[in-house]
């Protein structure tokens, strides 16, 4: 069994990392989704340890000064961290750990773990960013003008990550992704034991 790792997704608003993420999951077995922690109170419907990990400020600045967070940022009032116990276990299973995140906190991540592979989602082109984020009919047109803007200022920040897949077609861009991940199985650091799968297969 290979050893598993973590695959880190950012990109701009609007670049299609929730739609990505999702059909990866559903296609992939051997993914599985980060949970995050929170200090937000619950919604309706919604359980520790399936949707986030819901603490307390006092146990979420606990696991923060014990080092228990891979990354952490404070966003709209509360909280939120991505648990290192947590995607280190799934890791050891030999699962590849999905983490969605902005480039902020991937970059935390980058300077705080080493078994990561990093993919920056790009869209087509900066007028097809807009449009999604117009189309969605969520945002202001001040939201929607700071989402582009924030956009603009992220792509600063390719140069740090290992691959980059643009989001052109949904299909297209997983399929991309799922090459990456074959390739990174094949890497010989995460095999301990490739000599022995040969001589076990009559090789000598």
């Amino acid at each position: 069994m290979s050893k598993g790792f973590l695959l880190v997704i950012s990109g701009p608003s609007g670049a299609g990392k929730g739609t990505v993420s999702n059909e990866l999951l559903a296609r992939n077995e051997d993914i599985v989704f980060s949970i995050s922690a929170t200090t937000r109170k619950p919604r309706p419907n919604e359980k520790s340890g399936v949707n986030y990990f819901f603490l307390d400020e006092e146990e979420f600045q606990k696991k923060v000064e014990e080092g228990g967070f891979l990354e952490h940022a404070f966003v709209h009032n509360n909280y939120y961290g991505t648990p290192k116990d947590f995607v280190i276990d799934e890791i050891e299973k030999g699962e590849i750990v999905l983490l969605e995140i902005d480039v902020q906190g991937a970059l935390q991540i980058k300077n705080n773990y080493k078994n990561v592979v990093f993919i920056f989602l790009l869209p087509p082109t900066m007028d097809e960013l807009k449009n999604r984020i117009v189309k969605r009919g969520t945002e202001t047109e001040e939201d929607i003008e700071r989402r582009f803007k924030n956009a603009f200022e992220e792509l600063d920040f390719v140069g740090k990550y290992d691959y980059f897949v643009v989001n052109d077609k949904v299909e297209d861009a997983v399929q991309d992704i799922e090459n990456i991940i074959k390739a990174e199985k094949l890497r010989v650091k995460r095999h301990s034991d490739i000599k022995n799968k040969i001589i076990s297969k009559g090789g000598k």
